[in-house]
């Protein structure tokens, strides 16, 4: 998890919009109801995680025993915690670019080099629809499966091998005590410096590493080093040093303890499974608000008196005015007078609606069905998209969903495509919603 040495009002603002946005309550849902029901890759679906590699492939490579392994770990994967808890990077929020992170790691029966479950995350060019992806990886590269990953090599700081509680269903009781939740001290840095001893013995025991000192990296230019034979005393780690490095997981406060006790956050927005951890006992009050929660019409207020407009037919439209008058007041404005307050209120929701701050969230999250909510409940499934902020948005959205197609197929040598501002375009027309977002 990515994490700031700015003031804490600051990360808990950043870690509450991740939470609001990036893990919806309906992938939870979905995700959720597959993995229960024995069907893990339609889970990682669910998640938006795609999984490249097959098990028949790996028993015929590694032999059937040891591809055994790994399918007991996809059958409890929690794809969409993994998610929850995946590295972030400011100011948006989105998915740490271009990072692989190990899951799991194996020893094969043949002795041959250490093989480890990964998810990587495609760099940021590509990184339209926040899609994870599970490999394999070992040292010869033979299952790699990388592609033009720019940094196919599992991080040694972010790295989930030895926190199976944030993606392994078996084991998310244990979030509680790992994240040392019961002595949790509310530091303002978010630091959890008060579990920094316990990880750092279990990494040194893991890495089989007889020296008794780990790396623990709190900023892009501060490292320290923590001595377990001399408790309390850390140091700059000198250049070029080869000690094990804290994972990230073990070195700061879970945001959401921290969310939790600072009340950003209420306990139904947690996942259900971080929910059961931290908080045992607990029960969900209600539904989560789905994101198309927009009123059935709005007022306007229309040269003294207090109109309705709303979704009619599919379209957004006046609902206090004759079609009459809506003609002439269409036609007044065509010659240029000034149209109808109702009219202009439409015209404004179709260019710069208010909501374009959430509906921006949602697409640069991944949330496309969440975007098309909210902004099918404001417009209409059937309007038309005219010029602006918003059509703007959502054609942004499109080509950068061609680039992710473009690297998923290993096409890595592309640039962005043409913005539909060129001049030597021709004008763009109105086109209708749901043709827009079709390749979203």
């Amino acid at each position: 998890m990515h994490h700031s040495t700015v003031n804490g009002s600051s990360r808990l603002t950043f870690w509450s919009h991740v939470r609001e946005f990036a893990v919806p309550a309906s992938m939870i849902e979905s995700a959720t109801a597959r993995r229960l029901a024995g069907d893990w890759s339609g889970a990682c679906a669910a998640a938006r995680v795609d999984v490249d590699f097959t098990l028949r492939a790996l028993s015929r490579t590694h032999g059937k025993q040891f591809a055994d392994l790994v399918r007991a770990d996809l059958r409890h994967l929690t794809p969409d915690l993994l998610r929850w808890h995946f590295p972030r990077i400011r100011p948006d929020g989105v998915l740490r670019p271009g990072l692989t992170v190990s899951l799991a790691r194996y020893r094969p029966p043949d002795g041959g080099d250490e093989v480890h479950l990964v998810a990587r995350t495609p760099p940021a060019w590509a990184g339209a629809g926040q899609r994870i992806s599970i490999a394999l990886w070992e040292r010869s590269g033979a299952l790699s499966g990388a592609g033009g990953h720019p940094h196919p090599r599992p991080d040694r700081r972010f790295r989930l091998d030895l926190h199976r509680h944030l993606w392994d269903a078996r084991r998310t009781s244990e979030l509680r005590e790992r994240c040392g939740a019961t002595q949790y001290p509310g530091q303002s840095d978010g630091r959890a410096t008060h579990r920094w001893a316990a990880e750092a013995a279990l990494l040194l025991r893991a890495e089989g590493y007889a020296g008794s000192s780990v790396v623990v990296r709190l900023g892009a230019r501060q490292h320290v080093v923590l001595d377990l034979d001399a408790p309390g005393v850390a140091a700059t780690p000198p250049r070029g040093n080869t000690l094990p490095v804290l994972p990230d997981a073990a070195t700061w406060v879970p945001p959401d303890l921290e969310l939790w006790h600072a009340g950003a956050i209420d306990a139904d927005r947690l996942h259900p499974l971080v929910r059961s951890a931290l908080l045992p006992g607990h029960q969900p009050v209600g539904a989560t608000r789905s994101p198309d929660s927009t009123g059935s019409s709005r007022l306007v207020d229309c040269r003294g008196d207090l109109h309705r407009i709303g979704v009619v037919d599919g379209v957004l439209v006046p609902l206090d005015h004759s079609p009459d008058e809506i003609r002439r007041e269409e036609l007044l404005a065509a010659l240029g007078g000034q149209s109808l307050p109702c009219l202009q209120a439409i015209d404004t929701t179709h260019r710069h609606p208010e909501d374009l701050v959430d509906i921006r969230a949602r697409i640069d999250h991944g949330d496309v069905a969440g975007a098309l909510a909210v902004v099918e409940g404001l417009l209409g499934p059937d309007a038309l998209l005219l010029s602006g902020p918003l059509r703007d948005e959502l054609e942004t959205a499109a080509r950068r969903k061609v680039l992710h197609g473009l690297y998923r197929a290993e096409l890595h040598d592309v640039r962005p495509l043409p913005s539909t501002k060129d001049p030597r375009r021709p004008r763009n027309r109105a086109r209708r919603l749901r043709a827009a977002l079709r390749v979203l």
